[in-house]
């Protein structure tokens, strides 16, 4: 009884670590303007800056994506709060682009390692019966984390003492208190080994590229939106719409991120075959509405889009996840799992940057309608594809445990 007890605390502990940790790759948004201005650089270097991170998770994916299958959940998780807190120093005492390079890169390094490990740490603490609401824990960590990150930071920065300190401070006390409690959390890996850290490439298994394209495609078009307000939604709120108050550039990107948990957690009762299609077309609705707050200058507008953006990223995400784990045999779904995810950090990093590059020539409110058009295309495109060929039987026959099952095999 007390182990039961102990398992059934265990998940939502383990969900509020995932939440910190993931909190903290966010945690710089609303402050890059702050940099631009203390150290001179342009548009473009904020979104390389911010790509930085994707690398950084991309090659912890390639590299290290099963390492807790190896030697165990909590150890893997304390090495990730190690980086997210390395990453906070490198900002806190920043010196200029190399730190806020070697943080963001950190801060990459510390999510890669997060996302799989920690999804499947709370689903397997989680008590029997308890799995769909563990399932929707990690969920809600992930979104949840990377929403509350530029939401802590705008609101100190612009109310606190210490603009591009406090934040900082702030999180390296919460990730104190989260490796305490990871310490205390049981062990969930009975058969544990020496880690072999090896390179896996790209590669999927036959006859599940017809179910893969488009799917991945679809997580690349709604992690472009999500990179688009992680990365240059503090300079649009700026400069294209004169709004210089942190806080709320803080709770614009957490709108995002607070609209995927919901479409996440609606895709559970929609199901694959009508969330995937259903999801790229309402992420088309939010990147015209975005594109719309430029044109017109419009604060609600774009909150607007961010909301109905993210609630089509969530939908599309979630569903295009378990299509794919659906479709892939189980002996390949963790490799077919992790390309996924690689082609879905590409689209939050490459898209940004082209914005960066644009705004060079052409300013931001050109580049960021450009940025509309171009992914309004191709998520339409998929959106329509899928809608005429929708996924497997396999696929859409989807509970909520069983997709949150398979988002703890991308870490594997």
């Amino acid at each position: 009884m007390a182990v039961r007890e102990h398992r059934h605390l265990g998940y939502p502990v383990a969900a509020g670590v995932f939440a910190v940790g993931m909190a903290g790759t966010t945690l710089p948004t609303p402050l890059y303007g702050l940099y631009r201005e203390q150290l001179g650089f342009s548009e473009l270097m904020v979104t390389v800056v911010f790509a930085v991170y994707a690398l950084g998770v991309i090659a912890v994916l390639l590299l290290a994506g099963d390492l807790s299958d190896q030697v165990g959940r909590r150890p893997v998780l304390l090495c990730a709060l190690g980086l997210s807190a390395a990453s906070a120093l490198c900002f806190l005492f920043e010196g200029g682009l190399p730190a806020l390079f070697a943080g963001r890169l950190l801060s990459g390094f510390a999510a890669g390692l997060l996302s799989g490990t920690a999804t499947a740490y709370v689903l397997e603490l989680a008590p029997p019966g308890r799995q769909a609401r563990a399932g929707l824990a990690a969920t809600a960590a992930n979104m949840g984390g990377l929403g509350c990150g530029p939401l802590l930071s705008g609101v100190l920065a612009q109310y606190a003492p210490w603009p591009l300190r406090l934040p900082f401070l702030a999180h390296l006390a919460l990730v104190v208190v989260a490796s305490v409690t990871t310490w205390l959390l049981p062990e969930t890996v009975a058969d544990r080994q020496r880690p072999r850290l090896r390179p896996r490439g790209l590669s999927l298994p036959p006859g599940i590229r017809s179910v893969f394209v488009p799917s991945a495609l679809a997580a690349f078009a709604g992690f472009a939106l999500l990179g688009l307000f992680t990365a240059v939604a503090p300079s649009f709120l700026a400069q294209t719409l004169s709004v210089d108050n942190l806080a709320v550039t803080g709770a614009v990107v957490f709108s995002v991120f607070l609209a995927s948990t919901a479409g996440q957690a609606l895709m559970g009762r929609l199901g694959v075959r009508a969330a995937l299609p259903g999801g790229c077309l309402v992420l088309v609705a939010g990147l015209l509405l975005v594109a719309a707050s430029l044109a017109a200058r419009s604060l609600p507008l774009l909150v607007a889009g961010a909301l109905c953006g993210g609630l089509g990223q969530g939908l599309a995400f979630r569903a295009a996840m378990t299509a794919i784990s659906g479709a892939a045999p189980p002996e390949h779904r963790g490799a077919t799992l992790s390309a996924f995810f690689v082609v879905a950090y590409t689209g939050i990093s490459l898209p940004v940057v082209g914005v960066g590059a644009l705004t060079l020539w052409l300013g931001l409110t050109v580049a960021g309608l450009t940025f509309s058009v171009c992914v309004v295309v191709l998520a339409a495109c998929v959106g329509l594809y899928v809608l005429r060929h929708p996924p497997g039987a396999s696929a859409a026959s989807d509970g909520d445990a069983g997709d949150a099952g398979d988002a703890g095999d991308a870490g594997k």
